[in-house]
C-alpha cells in the first residue's frame, strides 16, 4: 500500500509539473498540444477502460499520469522542465 501511495504523489507532481510546463511561453506548440492531449484523456468520458468499472477503470488515468506522462516530460526542454519542476515544488529526479 505504501508503494502505492507513493505512486500517487508521484503522479501528482508530474501533473503539476506538466501544468506548469505547458503554461510556459518557451514551451513551443507541439509540446503543448501532447500535454494537452493528455489532459483532455484524463477528463474525457470516452476511455480505453471504462471508468464504471471499478478501480479497473481508473487503470487506464493511472497508468498515463505515473507511467506516460513522466516520459513524455522528459522530452520537453530542459530548460522548461527546469522551471516548471521549481515552480511546482518537485524535486529533481
Amino acid at each position: 500500500m505504501l508503494r502505492l501511495t507513493r505512486r500517487l504523489r508521484a503522479a501528482a507532481g508530474h501533473l503539476r509539473i506538466g501544468w506548469y510546463a505547458w503554461r510556459n511561453p518557451a514551451l513551443r506548440w507541439p509540446g503543448k498540444l501532447v500535454l494537452a492531449l493528455m489532459a483532455l484523456y484524463l477528463v474525457s468520458p470516452i476511455d480505453i477502460v471504462p471508468d464504471t468499472l471499478p478501480l479497473l477503470g481508473w487503470l487506464d488515468d493511472f497508468a498515463l499520469a505515473a507511467i506516460i506522462l513522466p516520459l513524455m516530460l522528459k522530452l520537453l526542454p530542459a530548460d522548461v522542465l527546469r522551471e516548471a519542476k521549481e515552480k511546482a515544488g518537485v524535486n529533481n529526479r
